[in-house]
């Protein structure tokens, strides 16, 4: 699915949020790699699960002709600094909800461009009859999972134990979920 572009403001940057297009399938391949490499809070260590240009691309055109899916990016003067991706199902049982990924570079934290892509992906599910938004946060990202509470997301389930950190220490993993009435 495409959206519309949309400009913001905050603490001296402005932003665009968009849907990803074909062109930016390199810039993508780099940023994923860069925001692995920068936070503990995803899933993946710098180089796992590796995703090409080539991969990008296909990623972009399949979710820009899904209903059901939704690939937006942050840019601040023709620089990449964030994404984020709902995926659906099309599975007739499980059609009615989509996951939601998000990742920002860490120069760009507290400006309010994760919050954003969260809002806009919110705004298109409604508008698209979801039913469910969910997603998936480390217990040590507080700050995360104040700003999915703030915007309507429930505490679902714990995944004990479910990933291991560089200190070696295991860690839950917090399910949450939006349910639209």
């Amino acid at each position: 699915m495409i959206i519309n572009n949309e400009e913001f403001y905050k603490r001296g940057i402005t932003y665009t949020i968009r849907s990803a297009v074909h062109a930016d399938a390199k810039q993508l391949a780099q940023l994923r790699l860069q925001i692995d490499g920068e936070t503990e809070n995803l899933d993946r260590e710098p180089g796992e699960a590796l995703m090409n240009e080539h991969d990008f691309e296909q990623l972009i055109k399949n979710d820009s002709e899904s209903d059901n899916n939704l690939f937006l990016v942050a840019v601040i003067q023709g620089q990449m600094v964030g994404f984020s991706r709902c995926q659906g199902n099309k599975l007739k049982r499980l059609s009615h909800k989509v996951e939601f990924g998000v990742g920002v570079l860490k120069d760009y934290w507290g400006y309010g461009i994760g919050k954003k892509l969260l809002s806009k992906s919110i705004i298109w599910a409604d508008s698209n009859n979801l039913k469910k938004m969910t997603l998936h946060v480390l217990e040590t990202n507080k700050k995360a999972v104040t700003l999915y509470k703030s915007l309507g997301f429930e505490i679902e389930g714990v995944l004990k134990k479910d990933k291991r950190l560089s200190d070696g220490n295991y860690y839950h993993t917090i399910v949450m979920g939006r349910i639209y009435e």
